[in-house]
């Protein structure tokens, strides 16, 4: 069983700027991968980005340029850097960790931190 704790959502203007952190309950080095997805209002859930245990990221096209995603084993956490956020970018915020076990692997999921991007 994995826990995810995200933090650093909010309200921001569009060009501005917020980092999301999500610690997890476990050393993240035994984790597969861990990403970012969000979620807008009447829209299905959406990959931001990723970052494996062997530091290799992946991006949506529509933040390519503009977030980071990174990893700091020693708190057991990952973040999402994200700038110059637009009103589109708005959307409910999920950490997630993919973790490979016996009968393949498990996703599990943080509750969920809040953006507004206003414009």
């Amino acid at each position: 069983q994995v826990q995810l704790v995200e933090s650093g959502g909010g309200l921001v203007q569009a060009g501005g700027s917020l980092r999301l952190s999500c610690t997890a309950s476990v050393p993240i080095f035994r984790i597969y991968h861990m990403g970012w997805y969000r979620q807008a209002p009447g829209k299905q859930r959406e990959l931001v980005a990723t970052v494996t245990s062997g530091s290799n990221t992946n991006y949506a096209d529509s933040v390519k340029g503009r977030f980071t995603i990174s990893s700091d084993n020693a708190k057991n956490t990952v973040y999402l850097q994200m700038n110059n956020l637009k009103p589109e970018d708005t959307a409910v915020y999920f950490c997630t960790s993919r973790v490979v076990n016996s009968i393949g692997y498990t996703d599990y999921w943080g509750q969920g931190t809040q953006v507004t991007v206003s414009s």
